[in-house]
């Protein structure tokens, strides 16, 4: 008789580690030492003298292959192409720094003062542009983009470290200083022991720091391959949370409307108020600013230096500035946070800030200011990453999704609806709301509506195939012939029925059609058929 053969429970013993990594930033901002100070802005400037270096050795290269091809000279004659990626740029600087890093005057070698991770960065940056350049103009990659221009003095100071001895100083119990290569042991302006912790307890390892001097201090930023925990997925009963049949839905799933005057006004009814960060601080940045001209500026024509009060002025306008911009950013990210904490699901639009503040000219400044003002774009960049580290789900709406002008109740899409009518009324059901908050209902809707509860084609997908192929789909009721498109001869009797009762005379039907043909005035594109897009009106709401 055959024995079976025992189970093989290994899989039970040693089950596979369902954490993940991530590649995290550390940034930290530091308190050198004068002399520090000095090591900081070498180094800096190495990795500059190394990119421009390089690239006038590969724009020589191209420009005298351009000359001998204009002279009718074969290709096969021509001079040897140059490689321009970063080894063989990094072997050839190797081969010639005694003779290029040189100080003109005392004739001293100066290469050897800083690291050579400096060098190797500022190489490495110039084979990225060029590599980056060329894409673009064989079509392997998308966009625009000229040939790689020189950096000068006023370009921003980085350099970036992948080897040599750099990262924390843990020994004894140290959390406030940071090594770095051959300027030693910096200072730093706050406490480390959130790194070094991960660090201790082997769940985080440093590949890369990055120096850099913004906003009137210098920093480094620490690129961290961290262990997250496993993914906490949503329950099971978040999708059914959300009924479509009277679109209630439940606390797990939030739709988040952004806008100027409340920066985000949640499906829940919650209103945030719009900080307004750059308004608050606009009356001492125009006094600063009628102070610093009536101060002795530089000029670069005449060769005058700036004066003492010139610069301390400055200085004061670029501590503003960084106060502004920290405050955004910190109540941008207690904003974020919350959200991704406290709901398992969260909708948001897609908005085309940069479109939508492109043009207006001097009629529309105020709103462009205010548009900038919020960092309306940069809520939908957190909640990409976040959700993702959280597991919690997000879902974008297509930027011509009419969220403001659907009712949350039927359903129907009205033809208009101005910025300044802050409250919506529906003509077909009576139902009243606040715009922003009807917004924020008919984007929570969209969540139960998904086609089997999957997520939206920004979580976890790159943003250029979400834009393209995106999974959100409006809502399935619609008004027949009110700023929704044309349906074809299948779809015309799925409308709204009311909508369809009115439309019984011919006042009735003329009355719709010229309120039709009025929302498409000035389009140059014809409306589409397309489910997903049959009812997005192209109006960037806010």
């Amino acid at each position: 008789m055959a024995t079976a053969a025992p189970a093989d429970r290994s899989a039970d013993i040693a089950a596979p580690d369902p954490s993940r990594l991530v590649i995290r930033a550390y940034v930290y901002v530091l308190d050198p030492t004068p002399v520090q100070v000095e090591a900081l802005r070498s180094h800096c400037g190495a990795q500059r003298f190394a990119y421009n270096w390089a690239l006038s050795q590969v724009k020589a290269n191209l420009d005298q292959r351009t000359a001998e091809r204009s002279y009718g000279i074969p290709d096969a004659e021509l001079t040897r192409p140059m490689s321009w990626s970063a080894y063989s740029l990094r072997k050839h600087w190797n081969t010639v720094k005694n003779d290029v890093a040189v100080n003109t005057d005392t004739g001293k070698v100066w290469w050897p003062e800083n690291s050579k991770e400096a060098y190797s960065s500022g190489i490495a940056n110039c084979a990225a542009a060029l590599s980056n350049w060329s894409d673009i103009r064989s079509g392997k990659r998308k966009g625009s983009m000229g040939f790689p221009r020189f950096k000068g003095k006023r370009a921003l100071l980085s350099c970036r470290f992948t080897t040599g001895s750099f990262g924390l100083v843990i020994d004894g119990g140290d959390r406030r200083h940071i090594q770095l290569p051959r300027i030693g042991v910096v200072r730093s302006a706050e406490s480390t022991r959130k790194l070094a912790r991960k660090i201790v307890a082997g769940t985080a390892r440093i590949r890369s720091a990055t120096l850099s001097y913004r906003r009137g201090r210098w920093q480094v930023s620490f690129s961290v391959e961290t262990t997250l925990p496993a993914r906490a997925l949503p329950p099971a009963t978040t999708r059914t949370a959300a009924a479509v049949g009277d679109r209630a839905v439940g606390r797990s799933v939030v739709g988040v409307d952004v806008g100027v005057k409340h920066l985000a006004v949640l499906s829940t009814g919650e209103m945030i108020e719009n900080p307004k960060h750059a308004r608050k601080r606009a009356k001492r940045l125009r006094r600063l600013g009628r102070r610093a001209s009536l101060r002795v500026g530089p000029d670069r024509r005449t060769g005058q230096q700036p004066s003492r009060r010139w610069l301390r002025t400055r200085e004061q306008i670029r501590t503003v500035h960084a106060r502004i911009a920290d405050s955004r950013r910190d109540h941008l990210h207690k904003l974020t946070t919350r959200l991704v904490r406290d709901f398992d699901t969260v909708v948001v639009e897609e908005l085309n800030i940069a479109g939508m503040t492109r043009s207006g000219g001097v009629y529309k400044r105020g709103l462009n200011r205010a548009l900038n003002d919020a960092g309306l774009a940069e809520i939908r960049r957190q909640l990409m990453y976040k959700t993702e580290w959280t597991g919690t789900g997000l879902h974008v709406a297509d930027r011509w999704y009419p969220s403001s002008k659907t009712c949350s109740n039927c359903q129907v899409v009205k033809a208009k609806l101005p910025l300044k009518v802050r409250v919506f009324t529906c003509d077909a059901c009576g139902f009243r709301a606040d715009r922003d908050h009807n917004a924020a209902l008919n984007l929570a809707a969209l969540a139960a509506i998904v086609d089997g509860g999957a997520s939206s084609a920004s979580c976890g997908r790159d943003v250029k195939d979400a834009r393209q192929k995106p999974t959100i789909r409006p809502a399935a009721r619609r008004a027949d012939g009110i700023a929704a498109g044309t349906p074809h001869s299948g779809e015309r009797g799925r409308g709204n029925p009311a909508a369809h009762a009115e439309c019984t005379n011919d006042t009735q039907r003329e009355r719709y059609r010229l309120a039709y043909s009025s929302s498409f005035a000035g389009r140059t594109t014809k409306p589409t058929a397309n489910v997903a897009n049959a009812s997005m009106v192209p109006t960037n709401e806010l």
